[in-house]
């Protein structure tokens, strides 16, 4: 069945189409300036002086090699790079397959733009047999090769960004759930591969228009110079002998040895100082054009030689003077900026465009990975590929483990809850030992007080009635009753304090914000950690460089669980060990408030020190779960918008800093 004709251009068309349009765009915006960056003398450039010395014009050479580099481009295009995309595009070629295709267009993107850095070599050597080059290879020639190779450089880093982009159609109707990458290509290879040789190709131009700018002042300035000499040395209307006119111009001040004259009689017969003869463009350009530029002469297209001449009588006969003079490069700074900075912008403009092709890449690939945490119960959308390098290997990875995807959600949803319910039972079986030998101490001091009220009520129920009881008596029982009652009271506010204490660690809810004082949180601080303090004979040095008084808002009982947790892996720092210290130290810096808990322990190895806060890792073993610390830090980052930091060194000792931001009032 014969295909339905396609409307519009097919994707390969687009691709030669762009590049045709770049290549037009670059190389016909450096047609007006080339001549003038080369240094082509004045009236050689479209006229018949350019026609008699060389044979072709400016223009023809020009277009004789636009032409040349857009025929061979566009064949190479159709007929070798895009021959498999074209037929199968075209004309729905059974001989290749969608994998050939994709093989095709992940490649040829690649290939094409360093066949547009290596062919522009061969186009330029053909250049090099012109005419208007055939004479001073190594100067003219040389300056034309690396300005069209810049030229082309640019034009396939355009046009291999915006090939990338118009094959990312094809690749996407080509994909197959089972798609692979034949060969693997390295990003970063592929970025140095695009912007190395554009900046090369960006420093030559620089240098090669800086260059041009230089030797146009500088040769503007000698010749001013050397004009003012001979006209100073030489009047008008006088004539002189062939003795004086030699000794005049032996006494020019010449400005480098390398400076030479040449004298022409009427004859014109040609006498240099340094007994080398001019070049046949140098005279055609005495004769012929000199007079129209006010005596300066040029020795060659783009040869940095140039000179002055100036007509003087010699024994009642016309001669020529003049003299020849090498150029050296002169002041232009502020033509070199502004070439660098319009090189800049073009630079950066293909390479943000370049990178913000990749970005779309990796945004494919985060669109997939939120849907994963967006979609519970659901088939996920696999991912197209779209490239060969990094970004493709990982869609392939990513693909692979779809099927794994939401089972893993699940255990792992299932194995959170199971690991929060035993840290927190496994808390609270902490907390609950600790608290039930600090109550140990009231509750026995209670009932010792309780006794000691029982004595004394049952000594004054005997002295009531007898003679020998005194009222001073009764007041010293009533006295120490009331002792006793008073230790009670304390006692019982302990107590109650303990179990408020507990409660909120117990209970606590995520919504529990209130304001509290540093005293209030040290308090609760002291109450939890005492037994396990005093069962381990580790003391905490307190350090307050903020008022007690001071005011934070936020989950109390969030703080004090994080601040318990890392006071107990201080203490499980030592080992066992006793008679140690724990610092705590609370100061005040830049808006935010710093809790810092320093043991002077084992320290943590680097392995663990890598994973902290990252993942939930415990160096306890089976007895550990590895979420306090994860825990401590996700509270910390989601109830007071803080951070958690830590230092430490191995034999030395751990410091870990809880940072909470606060208002000033």
């Amino acid at each position: 069945m014969k295909e339905k004709k396609k409307k519009g251009l097919y994707t390969y068309q687009k691709v030669i189409l762009s590049y045709f349009m770049s290549f037009t765009i670059c190389i016909w915006a450096l047609y007006p300036f080339m001549y003038k960056i080369l240094n082509y003398p004045p009236g050689t450039v479209d006229t018949q002086f350019q026609i008699d010395y060389g044979g072709l014009t400016y223009t023809k050479q020009f277009f004789v090699i636009y032409l040349f580099i857009v025929i061979t481009f566009i064949i190479f295009q159709r007929f070798v790079l895009f021959r498999k995309i074209a037929n199968w595009e075209r004309h729905g070629d059974t001989r290749y397959t969608s994998e050939d295709v994709r093989y095709t267009l992940l490649t040829a993107p690649t290939k094409f733009y360093l066949l547009q850095i290596i062919i522009p070599f061969i186009a330029v050597t053909v250049g090099l047999g012109m005419p208007i080059v055939k004479h001073e290879v190594e100067t003219s020639g040389i300056t034309v090769a690396i300005l069209l190779v810049a030229v082309f450089t640019f034009n396939a880093t355009i046009s291999y960004v915006f090939s990338k982009n118009l094959f990312k159609t094809v690749l996407f109707k080509t994909f197959k759930e089972n798609n692979l990458i034949r060969k693997h290509s390295s990003l970063s290879k592929d970025m140095m591969l695009l912007l190395i040789p554009l900046l090369i190709a960006g420093l030559f131009f620089t240098v090669i228009v800086s260059y041009s700018r230089l030797v146009n002042v500088r040769g503007t300035d000698i010749y001013r110079y050397y004009k003012q000499e001979l006209n100073y040395t030489f009047s008008e209307n006088t004539s002189y002998t062939e003795e004086e006119m030699i000794d005049k111009m032996n006494k020019i001040n010449y400005l480098n040895k390398a400076d030479t004259y040449f004298i022409i009689d009427q004859d014109k017969n040609i006498t240099t100082s340094d007994g080398i003869a001019l070049t046949d463009f140098f005279k055609k350009y005495i004769f012929e054009l000199s007079d129209e530029n006010d005596g300066r002469v040029y020795e060659h297209y783009a040869v940095n030689t140039q000179g002055y001449i100036k007509h003087i009588i010699v024994n009642n006969q016309n001669y020529i003077i003049g003299i020849r003079y090498p150029i050296s490069g002169g002041d232009a700074l502020n033509y070199i900026v502004i070439t660098f900075v319009i090189l800049f912008g073009v630079i950066s403009f293909l390479v943000w465009y370049y990178s913000k092709s990749l970005a779309d890449q990796i945004n494919t690939i985060v669109s997939g990975l939120k849907e994963i945490n967006t979609k519970n119960n659901e088939e996920f959308k696999r991912i197209s590929i779209v490239s060969n390098d990094e970004l493709g290997e990982l869609t392939v990875e990513f693909n692979k483990i779809q099927s794994l995807t939401k089972r893993n959600i699940e255990q792992i949803h299932n194995n959170q809850e199971m690991l929060m319910e035993r840290e927190r039972f496994a808390s609270l079986g902490q907390l609950i030992g600790g608290i039930a030998h600090n109550l140990k101490t009231p509750i026995m001091s209670i009932a010792g007080a309780t006794e000691a009220l029982a004595d004394l009520i049952k000594e004054y129920d005997e002295s009531i009635g007898d003679p020998e009881v005194t009222n001073s008596d009764h007041h010293e029982i009533a006295k120490d009753m009331k002792k006793w009652l008073d230790k009670v009271k304390t006692y019982v506010s302990y107590m109650s304090d303990v179990i408020t204490t507990v409660k909120g660690q117990a209970i606590s809810s995520d919504d529990n914000i209130q304001s509290f004082t540093i005293e209030e949180l040290l308090n609760r601080v002291s109450i939890l950690m005492k037994h396990e303090l005093n069962h381990s004979l580790v003391e905490i040095r307190y350090n307050l460089d903020v008022d007690k008084g001071f005011t934070i808002n936020g989950n109390i009982n969030a703080l004090v669980q994080v601040i318990d947790n890392l006071i107990s892996n201080g203490i499980q720092a030592y080992n066992g060990k006793p008679n140690n210290i724990i610092d705590f130290s609370i100061t005040e810096k830049d808006g935010n408030i710093i809790f810092s808990i320093r043991d002077y322990g084992s320290g943590i190895s680097e392995e663990v020190q890598k994973k902290l806060f990252k993942e939930m890792i415990t160096t306890k073993g089976k007895n550990g779960t590895g979420l306090g610390l994860y825990m401590s830090y996700s509270n910390i980052k989601a109830k007071f918008n803080g951070d958690i930091s830590f230092e430490s060194e191995i034999g030395k000792g751990t410091t870990f800093n809880i940072s909470i931001p606060y208002k000033k009032s």
